[in-house]
């Protein structure tokens, strides 16, 4: 249970709770007691009191009470399995919130080497799995371990020799648990990585089912899928295959007592040493002495999947940010927006650097456009600026102050970001183009349409901005939702705006109009352009060309076609491949 205590903190806003779920659990233990003991009276009065005044009476009387017995038991039932399942879920409910803020307040890089159907599992079934410990688990075993305690005085009152009889089995019993439950554990841990795995396929085939379509890998898709389904299979019979033999073994240790009792206990009662209504009480006793070793035995397989969530969950929580805020972060408003790169060094993976020694200055309202072949850094240089990640070595200042210092939310509302890869959520128009700047009007975000080159398309939606766009915006074209993206940017206007390939999945005549409304959004503003066509960034104030990780050229337009370098060459080469596609 070490490592559910490590979930334990969630439990304190249900303290009202716990305390109904263990007197109801208490009361129920009581009154299940208090049943076999009115039998036995009963018992007792038929064997001898037979035919004597006032025995019908006693026994009517005795039925009421046992009546009574049974309706607070029921009543007290009710309170301790819906207050458990009222706790329980809204346990589960607050966990899966802390989980999924905890994720949002890691890097990006702990979601390189992440899948979403994995996350999603540990966020999902996993809490989901801890449920019935809170609503079942932990109630019952307080129920059972008290009834155990109480069977076990009243057993000793009955008959101290046939109550040390019965706990014969018990060592037997607590071998069994001792020898399957960590077995049970590690099964299901690899179970459900293996349900995680299946989960990630999933989600990695839902969202790319045009591609699988297009290039007709079903076939490919579907042999995953049914690999890694199978491989749930496998591992999850493998664990209630330790759990077939798991049960029979308890209950075959349990009927031991049983046919103990019913050797010594029957002989003791023909000796006359053992009345018979004591020798019944005993038996009934004895059927709910072992129940709730049986029970406690057999929640040892819920009890153990429920472990290995836990410590899956815990896994992700314990999991830490490499971009760390700092206790006392320093405050700005709206920044004036000078950029300054100070030897900056960075490098996803150990061992394999991606940006070296870069180092430049943006003064605000000025534009830097960034430019070179596929993979030297370009996209890195933007995602360093809003701290998607920290550099490893070197320094990004904002307005002469380290991004380290800063408090994240304060850097990041100073930054509008505008990236390749698009992505809008499933909902209105209207809801993508307001999202991240709250007590926005129809006005504002009409204008910040109109900018983007949006608003005519708009309008020619079903329902205009109230129209839902689907997942992704599935609903779109490729131009349709390239420049909704831009809307959000344009509405939030903050004084450092980074264009990533903002205009990559337009047409020519598209990307003009685009291309001018981001020249009007533009000024005043610090600006960091990343640009396949290099037609426009050409009235950049300064362009940084980059190479292997380093810049290797920097200046304006005119003054990199005048030195002929690598930038020129550039520039000339898009120039042929567009002279060509003409020609064609």
């Amino acid at each position: 249970m070490a490592i559910f205590s490590r979930l334990r903190a969630f439990l304190a806003p249900y303290k009202v709770h716990m305390v109904v779920v263990v007197i109801s659990t208490l009361a129920v233990t009581v009154f299940s007691l208090a049943g076999p003991w009115v039998l036995r009276e009963v018992v007792g009065i038929v064997a001898n009191e037979l035919g004597r005044p006032g025995a019908w009476e006693r026994v009517g009387v005795l039925a009421v009470v046992l009546l009574a017995t049974y309706v607070l038991r029921a009543v007290f039932e009710y309170f301790k399995s819906y207050i458990a399942h009222v706790m329980a879920w809204n346990y589960v409910s607050d966990l899966r919130v802390a989980l999924y803020d905890h994720l949002q307040k890691l890097s990006l890089r702990y979601y390189s080497d992440k899948q979403t159907g994995e996350i999603m599992s540990r966020v999902v079934n996993d809490t989901t799995n801890i449920e019935p410990l809170i609503a079942h688990n932990i109630p019952d075993m307080i129920v059972n371990v008290t009834i155990l305690a109480g069977i076990t005085g009243i057993l000793f009152y009955l008959s101290p020799q046939l109550a040390l009889l019965t706990l014969i089995p018990i060592p037997l019993l607590v071998g069994v648990v001792w020898l399957f439950s960590g077995r049970m554990r590690d099964a299901f841990r690899v179970a459900q990585k293996k349900l995680a795995d299946l989960n990630a396929v999933l989600q990695d085939n839902f969202s790319g089912m045009k591609e699988i379509q297009v290039f007709t890998r079903e076939p490919f898709e579907k042999e995953r899928v049914t690999d890694r389904s199978q491989g749930y299979t496998v591992k999850l019979l493998r664990a209630l295959r330790l759990i077939a033999v798991y049960h029979p073994s308890v209950e075959l240790a349990a009927s031991l007592g049983t046919v103990i009792v019913l050797f010594f206990g029957g002989r003791a009662a023909l000796a006359g040493t053992l009345p018979v209504e004591d020798l019944v009480a005993f038996f009934l006793y004895l059927s709910m002495f072992y129940q709730p070793v049986t029970v406690l035995a057999r929640m040892n397989e819920q009890v153990q999947m429920a472990l290995a969530s836990s410590d899956r969950v815990a896994e992700v929580l314990d999991a830490t940010s490499d971009v760390v805020e700092k206790p006392q972060p320093v405050r700005i408003g709206r920044a004036r927006g000078r950029i300054e790169f100070q030897g900056v060094h960075f490098a996803y993976t150990e061992g394999n650097p991606v940006l070296k020694d870069v180092s430049f200055v943006v003064e605000p309202g000025e534009t830097l456009a960034l430019v070179g072949p596929t993979g030297v850094g370009k996209s890195t240089v933007a995602s360093l600026i809003p701290r998607f990640y920290d550099p490893t070595a070197g320094r990004i200042l904002l307005d002469g102050v380290d991004l380290r210092d800063l408090k994240l939310r304060d850097l990041r509302r100073n930054i509008s970001m505008v990236l390749q890869d698009t992505f809008l959520f499933n909902g209105t128009v209207l809801e993508n183009i307001m999202y991240g700047v709250d007590g926005a009007t129809q006005e504002d975000v009409e204008r910040a349409a109109r900018i983007a080159n949006a608003h005519d398309f708009i309008m020619e939606l079903p329902d205009g901005y109230h129209t839902r766009i689907g997942e992704r915006g599935f609903r779109l074209s490729g131009g349709q939702k390239q420049r909704l993206s831009i809307a959000p940017a344009v509405l939030k206007d903050a004084p450092i705006l980074i264009l990533d390939e903002a205009t990559s999945a337009v047409d020519v005549e598209t990307e003009q109009q685009i291309q001018k409304a981001l020249n009007r959004l533009m000024e005043g503003k610090t600006s960091i352009v990343i640009a396949h066509r290099l037609s426009t960034i050409r009235h950049a104030d300064k362009i940084a060309v980059l190479d292997g990780g380093r810049i290797v050229e920097m200046g304006n337009h005119q003054e990199l076609m005048a030195r002929g370098t690598l930038y020129r060459r550039f520039v000339e080469r898009q120039y042929a491949a567009a002279s060509t596609a003409v020609v064609s």
